[in-house]
């Protein structure tokens, strides 16, 4: 008798998380569809190799008239643009990558958990995306122009594809995660792990510790090293006025709910 409970018991708790495993899978191969009809497209058009085209041209713009970029080894020039239209298919897939995400685990929380977690899906997303877009299209041509004005009249530049794709991961990873600092600060005051009035006093070590993690993520050059501390520190008081207005209508709305009860 105790071993048909018992098997009762495990009955009861095996199916939910086959059911949790057999939705993941589900939501996984989903993403995985639309990474994949979002790269078919890309290859078709433009291509892999003018997706790298697009994605050297701001250092091209910089390099002496007649340099261009180099392959050292024999299947880089093959490679390099397919892992370029990878990374470009993940990123434009990416909001349906996150909504797969958000439909998994959205049944298994609260009301007001849901509230929380869409919106801040949904603007990290967005910083990170315009973390990117600010490396690529403001950063890259003053560094570039910075490291070529150093350079001596006889040295020809001839940068390495795969180098030139680890450099711009690199500064796009960077750049794309320091625009998170706004959501950080947000989570912090809302998990209650940190006060207003603390992140505040943190300012002065914050400005420290911008600079230090600039100097060792970005290249050697003053260019880049202040394009990623001045806006870290520029994001971090934005994250500081975000959590105020955050608490503020917090404040206000559970005010509100006190009152109707």
């Amino acid at each position: 008798m105790s071993d048909l409970n018992q098997e009762d018991e495990l009955a009861g708790t095996e199916q939910p998380f086959v059911a949790h495993l057999v939705e993941l899978r589900d939501r996984l191969i989903k993403a995985m569809i639309a990474v994949g009809i979002v790269a078919a497209v890309l290859f078709v058009y433009p291509g892999p190799g003018a997706l790298y085209d697009i994605l050297a041209a701001p250092l091209v713009a910089h390099l002496p008239k007649g340099a261009t970029l180099i392959a050292t080894s024999v299947i880089s020039p093959f490679m390099v643009p397919l892992k370029i239209l990878m990374m470009a298919a993940f990123l434009i897939a990416l909001p349906v990558v996150l909504y797969q995400a958000w439909a998994f685990i959205a049944p298994g929380l609260y009301s007001h958990e849901k509230r929380l977690v869409l919106p801040l899906v949904v603007s990290s997303t967005l910083l990170f995306f315009m973390g990117v877009a600010f490396c690529y299209f403001f950063v890259f041509g003053r560094v570039f122009a910075f490291i070529q004005s150093f350079a001596p009249k006889s040295i020809t530049a001839a940068p390495d594809i795969e180098a030139y794709l680890s450099f711009v991961l690199t500064m796009f990873i960077a750049f794309g995660l320091t625009f998170e600092v706004p959501i950080v600060v947000v989570v912090l005051v809302r998990m209650g792990l940190v006060s207003i009035s603390k992140l505040k006093e943190f300012r002065p070590y914050f400005i420290v510790l911008a600079f230090v993690v600039a100097a060792v993520i970005t290249p050697p050059d003053v260019v880049s090293q202040l394009s990623l501390a001045l806006p870290m520190c520029l994001l971090y008081e934005a994250g500081i006025w975000a959590a105020q207005l955050f608490t503020k209508r917090t404040a206000a709305s559970a005010e509100e709910t006190a009152a109707a009860d």
